[in-house]
């Protein structure tokens, strides 16, 4: 395959176009998330009846579904290209979304938590959304490929809340089992979508050796504070946003109002994206991350001030502009530590280890709400944020003293 199979014009006219078409993707494919997130710990909570120690799990489930569809994603991108993957994907989603629509009909809780597992499993396929934006980008121009991308989920931060409380009572007297009918045909709307897509694949492995090998990548000091940034940004918010509907509830507000709540959050959590790319440029990718993890700071804070629904709504603002600082800028971190042939499974390999850890944050979340409360929720944010901070400052220093 020749040089010319990947370069793009200097505009980056081919990047663009990319970058549009999996933005609106983005906001289509990343309403399903928000869908999961806003009704599936209310759909287990009555399904488990008194004992509400598993509420949880279907949400935990689809962040596990992600984790485990990290690599595969990864390897099937490699393989058979960007399209081909994200397409399948949609199409994976749309058949777990049905599934979970059926398990909501006859009342399967493990049924509706494999099915989630799944809409996780077809969620890391999109998460790839923001890398394949850059894999036609120029360096100046992937900051803001990957941010326009993420700008997508503006549109989904309305679309998956507005979903479920549109369609929550459209299938009586299953209460949400419309909200997952829905859910299918979003997917199948994203399919159109990346259907338009054009991105070369990577150079082929017999003219790049297949790239160094991963523990050499690993090893590198950038990619591992970008790593441990993203998963201390990605599993922090995972945390609270988990156990903040059921905390909610217990506090003695409405599932409208835990919906309303997490769609300012995904609105929080993208609508920045729209300059935070202009904002790495300016500022440098270190400090926008070291923004967001402040922000995540401020979140719990504001949380523990007390448990009216300003607290409850104005955390979750926090903690989603705190998670579209430090998560974007992480991810542009990323992208200095590999060289194209190497990108799927760097990429890929990355992502398995910020959604591990997001799975087990969220898994944790339901117990130590039901067993310590909301206030242990939001204390268990500040030691990480510091650690994170440290990690951030020794990096700076030591590439300082590389030059």
């Amino acid at each position: 395959m020749n040089q010319a199979a990947h370069s793009f014009p200097v505009n980056d006219r081919l990047a663009r176009r990319n970058a549009l078409l999996l933005a609106f993707a983005q906001a289509i494919g990343g309403a399903s998330a928000s869908i999961v997130i806003a009704s599936a710990s209310l759909v287990g909570a009555a399904m488990l009846g008194a004992d509400k120690h598993l509420a949880t799990v279907p949400v935990s489930a689809m962040v596990l579904g992600t984790a485990i569809g990290t690599l595969p994603a990864g390897l099937i991108m490699r393989r058979y290209g960007r399209r081909t993957g994200f397409a399948g994907a949609s199409i994976w989603a749309c058949a777990s979304a049905l599934l979970a629509a059926y398990s909501v009909l006859i009342g399967a809780f493990w049924l509706f938590s494999l099915a989630c597992a799944g809409s996780g499993f077809a969620g890391a396929f999109a998460q790839q959304y923001r890398f394949a934006a850059a894999d036609t980008a120029s360096d100046a121009f992937k900051p803001k490929a990957i941010s326009w991308v993420m700008a997508g989920g503006v549109l989904a931060g309305v679309v998956g809340p507005q979903t479920v409380i549109l369609t929550k009572e459209s299938l009586p007297p299953f209460l949400f089992a419309g909200t997952y009918v829905a859910q299918a045909g979003l997917a199948l709307i994203a399919l159109c979508l990346v259907l338009f897509l054009k991105i070369p694949r990577p150079a082929a492995v017999s003219q790049s050796g297949g790239g160094r090998p991963m523990r050499e990548i690993m090893a590198q000091p950038r990619f591992i504070v970008a790593a441990a940034c993203g998963i201390t940004s990605y599993a922090l918010m995972s945390l609270v946003m988990t156990a903040t509907p059921l905390a909610m509830i217990g506090c003695g507000f409405e599932a409208n109002d835990a919906a309303l709540g997490i769609q300012w959050h995904v609105l929080a959590m993208f609508g920045p994206s729209f300059f935070t790319g202009n904002l790495i440029a300016r500022f440098g990718k270190e400090r926008v991350v070291a923004t967001g993890l402040a922000l995540l700071a401020a979140c719990a804070t504001v949380a523990l001030m007390g448990v009216e629904l300003a607290h409850f709504w104005g955390a979750l603002i926090l903690l989603g502009l705190g998670w579209n600082f430090g998560f974007i800028g992480a991810t542009a971190m990323l992208t200095d530590t590999y060289r194209p042939e190497e990108r799927n499974m760097v990429q890929a390999t990355n992502d398995f280890l910020v959604f591990g850890f997001v799975a087990a944050a969220s898994f944790s979340s339901g117990q130590l709400l039901e067993n310590f409360g909301w206030t242990t929720v939001n204390w268990i944010v500040f030691p990480f944020v510091i650690l994170s901070l440290c990690l951030l400052a020794w990096l700076v220093s030591h590439e300082r003293k590389s030059q």
